[in-house]
């Protein structure tokens, strides 16, 4: 499988975004998304912190020999220490105290995606027969929909639609969810900020995503999203076109 990435910063004055990418040795694909949150600077420190810790620990704890479960376990592990490191950073600066960052991951082996989010960063599967959200948003707006007070038609204009539940380093423990998929030949993974999700339908990003290769594909769903973005905007795509 291939692997790309491509972010913009959109209308902002500073690209809080961080996304990293790689295939490794033995055809593994990883990818790894933040979307930083806090004053200027802190944001994208909080981002670049928790890839850096994330890639490094992953790089370097992984063998190919591991199974699905001790997989799994690096991916939490790394969060968890990214989190530790954010939270501490944090509590030293004053400059930095409320920074945090979202996080996405996929590790692709064998045709399964393995793979953890905290934020509202997303992963989403593609084939030519739809579009699937993997992830599941930690916001205050889905907490309020499957409650039951608002409809999903309310999310995309409610006035705490940018509030997000969990974030890495905004605690001193963070809760990490995980998933996994099984990925068919011609599927597309597709993590992306909420620069990208926020703004632009569903049914925009399959059109985009559904045609052509992945190198086309993540330059068109940046075309896509800057004219209607307020956000910064990054994604990763994994797949074999």
């Amino acid at each position: 499988m291939k692997v790309v990435s491509n972010t913009n910063i959109g209308k902002r004055s500073e690209n809080q975004d961080r996304v990293y990418t790689s295939v490794l040795d033995d055809g593994s694909v990883i990818a790894i998304l933040c979307d930083g949150m806090g004053g200027e600077n802190a944001g994208g420190f909080a981002a670049e912190t928790a890839v850096n810790i994330i890639k490094k620990r992953i790089l370097f704890g992984y063998s190919e020999n591991y199974d699905s479960n001790s997989i799994r376990n690096i991916l939490i592990s790394s969060v968890s220490a990214a989190n530790a490191a954010v939270f501490a950073a944090a509590a030293e600066d004053e400059s930095k105290k409320g920074m945090g960052t979202t996080c996405v991951i996929a590790f692709v082996r064998n045709g399964v995606a393995q793979i953890v989010n905290v934020g509202d960063s997303r992963a989403y599967f593609i084939t030519k027969d739809g579009m699937e959200q993997i992830t599941k948003d930690h916001t205050v707006v889905r907490f309020l929909y499957e409650k039951g007070e608002i409809s999903k038609e309310e999310i995309p204009t409610h006035p705490q639609r940018n509030y997000i539940t969990r974030a890495v380093g905004a605690s001193s423990v963070v809760d990490i969810d995980y998933f996994e998929k099984n990925i068919v030949d011609n599927g597309k993974l597709l993590l992306c900020s909420d620069g990208l999700s926020s703004y632009c339908t569903d049914d925009e990003i399959f059109c985009v995503v559904n045609n052509g290769n992945i190198e086309e594909n993540a330059e068109r769903l940046i075309e896509l999203a800057l004219p209607k973005s307020r956000d910064n905007i990054t994604l990763a795509l994994i797949g074999n076109l």
